[in-house]
């Protein structure tokens, strides 16, 4: 054994009994960072973004150092307020889903699905069994690509580029699978109220099906680089901790706050979908650090391709709309040549799907959190009230907390760690 692979042994962390990876002391990675600054010296104010690649999307961080230690960390919002829920107050219920593909431009599929839920939940619908394991598939293909994203980006922003290339060739395969389905890649709008825009295509599941037969070769890859790489390791470990208590209090949702140890997770705690009857583990962390939030993500991947190939053993036949020339339009043909079915056709392209006087709260486990919709309706087909519960601004409000004491080159990281998008932050 060289010299050379000794020393990259003792800097690399081991493995427990079970295979899980041993951390790293801090002491063998870098000096701690969690000291309180001294405050004697000339502060600097610096200003990172709204154009910065750093900061995810046009995110303004203030930042007051001293030295090179965060004293304070003021995010500024609203550089890219787009006003999507005042939007849907003027829309029909089925010209919302649009908006909702750019709200977390990075899963868009699952923002439909959530968005259509809530509205059927306000008009009491209930989906057909195909369309159920449909959505559960839109929602899991929508996990992994958001979390290759923020692999590949992050490991960018800590200087590993070959994980970048790999994860987001991933993602690639999945777009290539959303344009199939919907014949858009980013803003796919899938959903309808009561149902989907189309029905999945021939050579769809076989394409699926070799995804996830191929996919954890993918992570392995990404495990065997990053996972027990020094360097990582001391850029990530002991950086941006929250406790499980912290993480409550700032309620913090998704991998946020599993990393810190909280199992909830909305497909266990508060099932849809039927993901109740669905075999997966909720993965969570120990020490609630951006090393902790890496391990959660890349093993939701894993758990996510269990998921897809449990959906695609289960898919069923039969519709994808609930029969209800109300709330579906008839096929062309039909609205064509049947005076009934034109009739129906007219009145929703003009009128919308009209909701009962009420309100509805629906949340699904979005891959950066929980995502809610929030519909108030007085009776006609445009809701009077559309809130949404955008995990990435709530995540983002424990960065100052999570921020302190660390050096400004941590802040990079821990800022990547919260896994933003700016188009629901800025809603």
């Amino acid at each position: 054994m060289s010299k050379r692979t000794v020393e990259l042994e003792l800097a690399t962390p081991g493995v427990d009994s079970q295979g899980h990876p041993t951390r790293i002391p801090l002491a063998a990675t870098a000096s701690p960072r969690s000291a309180a600054p001294d405050l004697s010296g000339e502060h600097l104010l610096v200003n990172i973004g709204p154009q910065h690649p750093a900061t995810h999307g046009v995110l303004r961080l203030v930042v007051e150092l001293d030295g090179e230690t965060v004293v304070r960390c003021i995010p500024h919002l609203g550089y890219l307020h787009s006003g999507f829920e005042k939007l849907g107050e003027y829309r029909h219920y089925n010209q919302i889903i649009p908006l909702t593909d750019r709200t977390d431009y990075l899963s868009p599929m699952a923002n439909n699905v959530g968005f259509a839920l809530a509205a059927e939940t306000l008009m009491g619908i209930e989906i057909t069994p195909r369309c159920t394991v449909l959505r559960v598939i839109a929602c899991e293909m929508s996990r992994i690509i958001s979390h290759m994203v923020w692999l590949g980006t992050t490991s960018i922003d800590l200087g590993a580029f070959t994980p970048f290339l790999w994860a987001f060739q991933q993602r690639e395969k999945i777009y290539d699978l959303q344009e199939m389905w919907t014949g858009a890649r980013l803003t796919t709008s899938l959903t309808r109220v009561g149902g989907l825009m189309a029905d999945i295509p021939d050579g769809f599941v076989e394409k699926l099906r070799e995804f996830t037969r191929t996919f954890p070769k993918t992570l392995a890859e990404i495990d065997r680089v990053l996972t027990r790489n020094a360097v990582w390791a001391g850029r990530t470990q002991g950086i941006g901790a929250l406790t499980a208590a912290e993480a409550i209090n700032y309620s913090l949702s998704g991998p946020m706050v599993r990393a810190s140890g909280v199992p909830y997770d909305v497909r266990k705690d508060k099932p849809y979908l039927g993901y109740e009857t669905y075999d997966f583990d909720v993965v969570v962390g120990e020490h609630g650090d951006v090393y902790d939030r890496y391990l959660v993500r890349l093993e939701e991947c894993s758990q996510s391709n269990r998921i897809l190939e449990q959906a695609l053993d289960r898919l069923p036949d039969g519709p994808i709309n609930v029969d209800d020339p109300r709330v579906i339009l008839p096929a062309k043909t039909r609205a064509m040549t049947d005076m009934e079915a034109m009739i129906f056709h007219f009145k929703q392209v003009m009128e919308g799907v009209r909701a009962p006087v009420g309100e509805a709260y629906v949340g699904i486990e979005n891959p950066k959190g929980e995502l809610g919709n929030y519909l108030v309706s007085d009776g006609t087909a445009k809701p009077v009230r559309w809130r949404i519960r955008p995990p990435s601004f709530i995540n983002l409000a424990a960065l100052p907390k999570m921020a302190e004491g660390h050096l400004l080159s941590d802040l990079i990281a821990i800022n990547a760690s919260v896994d933003i998008v700016m188009g629901e932050v800025d809603r």
